[in-house]
């Protein structure tokens, strides 16, 4: 077992089959953990008819950080890999994300989306650029795309960092809590989505103010 996928799930009944199938179809050692974020849409009806996985189902809705950290405990691979549930992301780039950890040329690599060949929407791209450079600020690391859901971790690494946010909050604190390993950015595709997204305006002001927290507080 090489590869742990961690899938945080809220409420995602329409993709929530086809992601499953994208990364059941990806050829290599694996084991899918599907973390269920007590969602009300009938999405743990379609997880409880769905082979090869491990269901996770939380009796309370707490976000996204805590969907991820609930994932980690169960993980028995030696590289976890996020993947969001939304069909933003395409599981047939886990050979890129891996490959530097594999070679033992990292400990974690993000998957970033501004070096990939799709254009991004300008004022999405623009939201994301903000925050990444102030946490580059902060950690000193030349990120170029902070909030990627794509993250892959040696697991020994993951497993050792306490995790606190329970929302969206996850991806600075995470950048503040491994800005002393090898790091490193793979470029990767995208596609977003324009309906449904979950994160608010609000949630880039919750990013930054977690940036400035977390970063002091792991000086």
């Amino acid at each position: 077992m090489i590869l742990s996928i961690i899938i945080p799930v809220y409420n995602e009944n329409y993709s929530i089959r086809s992601i499953i199938n994208q990364v059941q179809d990806v050829e290599i050692g694996k084991e899918i953990i599907v973390v269920d974020d007590c969602s009300t849409d009938g999405t743990r009806e379609i997880l409880s008819e769905i082979s090869g996985i491990t269901a996770i189902y939380l009796e309370k809705n707490k976000g996204k950080g805590a969907a991820v950290r609930e994932g980690i405990k169960h993980a028995t691979g030696l590289i976890i890999i996020i993947q969001d549930a939304d069909l933003e992301y395409d599981p047939k780039d886990y050979h890129k994300l891996i490959a530097p950890i594999v070679i033992d040329e990292a400990d974690v690599v993000y998957g970033t989306r501004f070096k990939g060949p799709q254009v991004q929407e300008y004022r999405h791209y623009l939201i994301n650029k903000i925050l990444t450079v102030f946490s580059n600020i902060f950690t000193n690391l030349n990120l170029s795309d902070m909030e990627t859901c794509y993250k892959a971790f040696k697991s020994e690494i993951l497993k050792r960092i306490k995790i606190k946010s329970n929302g969206f909050g996850f991806e600075p604190e995470i950048t503040a809590k491994i800005k002393h390993c090898r790091i490193c950015e793979v470029p990767i595709s995208y596609n977003r989505r324009m309906l449904g997204k979950k994160i608010k305006w609000y949630d880039g002001l919750k990013a930054l103010w977690c940036i400035i927290y977390y970063n002091i507080k792991n000086r």
